[in-house]
């Protein structure tokens, strides 16, 4: 089996909200075509024309190829060795960032194609399911232009994410620092009285993290709103400080009575090592797609293993990374959750329409394990050609 073609699509709901801190509502999605008929699917959560270019851009030397160029005419079913290969062919350009990305969501498309060759879901190419189910967390992101309208969507979407099944949840409060929804500004105050909100929302029985999106400027003012948090027993607290911040983050793992969580981010391994043994962690989140792709997630969990931490990963995107993470979980000893955006409670039609049969909540709030060759998913290709129309228009 060779590689024909590499196919990018970029898409855009056609209602975008530029002040929402949702990166739900743009996508690069790849699709891997071979000459035995095959096609493997990706996605990658970053912004989606520049992931484009990575990959379609040709290069002019050994140092900075393109990464399509590499691509073509290759056997797909040996994903690592391809990874290396765009790697080093486009390390001039690349190593982190959106060259990493755009790889994640290539490798995603390699082990799409390998499983689907193989006829075996990707968490069996991984090294085998080491759990019988996997148990997401509704991740909830309010909407609203004032702090009012803010908390009381929250609360709401909290309520509706239990009737709905979910055993835990990710509250959203990004109403201070660089990434508040809609410019809210809101003192540290506000933030907890949120959280106590959602709390008694939710009840007692309820697993709930809170993601403050970056919101303060250092670990000290950081850890005196933590310790604020700390009577509604919350499993973790996302991105307190500023990612570059390892020292902070250092200080926050010796002295936060509440887990710190970080690594939405991060591209490759090597920085959740800096993560790990720098920043001391207690979560690591890796994003399946902007990490690299499986390649590098599998070596990202390996880290925690040996450390002895938690991975929760990311993901905001659609049903495609949906299952990937899913089948990264599935292998996954330390993994106790995975990130779900609902589709019931998202405003973004690409979240809800781009992917068909999707993986479902159990009665119990659990997902069953993929049992589909690859991914398992299948694109919903009229909704695909839709934003996709809507992106060139922009």
């Amino acid at each position: 089996m060779k590689i024909t073609r590499v196919e990018c699509h970029v898409l855009l709901v056609p209602d975008y909200d530029a002040q929402a801190c949702s990166s739900a509502q743009d996508d690069l999605v790849v699709q891997i075509h071979t000459d035995e008929g095959l096609i493997g699917i990706g996605e990658t959560d970053t912004n989606p024309w520049v992931a484009r270019a990575c990959i379609e851009t040709p290069g002019t030397h050994c140092m900075g190829l393109g990464l399509a160029e590499m691509l073509i005419g290759e056997d797909p079913s040996d994903p690592q060795r391809l990874w290396k290969k765009l790697y080093s062919g486009s390390k001039m350009t690349g190593r982190r960032g959106a060259v990493i990305c755009a790889m994640g969501a290539i490798d995603m498309a390699l082990w799409d194609l390998k499983g689907k060759a193989l006829k075996k879901p990707v968490h069996e190419l991984l090294g085998g399911a080491v759990k019988d189910f996997i148990t997401p967390y509704a991740s909830l992101l309010p909407t609203g232009h004032t702090l009012a309208d803010y908390r009381n969507s929250l609360v709401t979407k909290a309520k509706q994410a239990k009737a709905f099944g979910f055993t835990a949840g990710k509250m959203e409060v990004c109403i201070n620092g660089p990434y508040s929804h809609n410019n809210i500004q809101a003192g540290d105050d506000k933030i907890v009285e949120i959280v106590a909100a959602c709390r008694e929302a939710v009840g007692p029985d309820f697993v709930m993290m809170v993601d403050v999106a970056y919101c303060w400027p250092n670990a000290k003012q950081a850890l005196n709103v933590i310790k604020k948090l700390e009577p509604y027993d919350i499993f973790f607290v996302e991105t307190p400080i500023d990612i570059d911040d390892l020292d902070g983050y250092a200080y926050l793992h010796e002295h936060s009575p509440i887990r710190i969580a970080a690594g939405e981010w991060q591209n490759t391994h090597w920085e959740f090592l800096d993560l790990a043994d720098r920043g001391k962690l207690d979560v690591l989140q890796p994003d399946v797609g902007r990490v690299g792709g499986f390649t590098e997630a599998v070596k990202v969990t390996q880290i925690a293993a040996d450390r002895n931490r938690l991975i929760v990963p990311h993901c905001w995107k659609s049903g495609i990374g949906i299952a990937a993470t899913a089948h990264l979980c599935a292998t996954t000893d330390t993994c106790p959750f995975i990130e779900f955006l609902p589709s019931e409670l998202s405003e973004s039609r690409l979240r809800k329409e781009l992917v068909k049969d999707e993986l479902r909540l159990n009665h119990n709030g659990k997902i069953a394990l993929p049992s589909r060759p690859g991914l398992g998913i299948e694109l919903n290709m009229d909704a695909l050609r839709h934003f996709e129309r809507h992106a060139e228009r922009k």
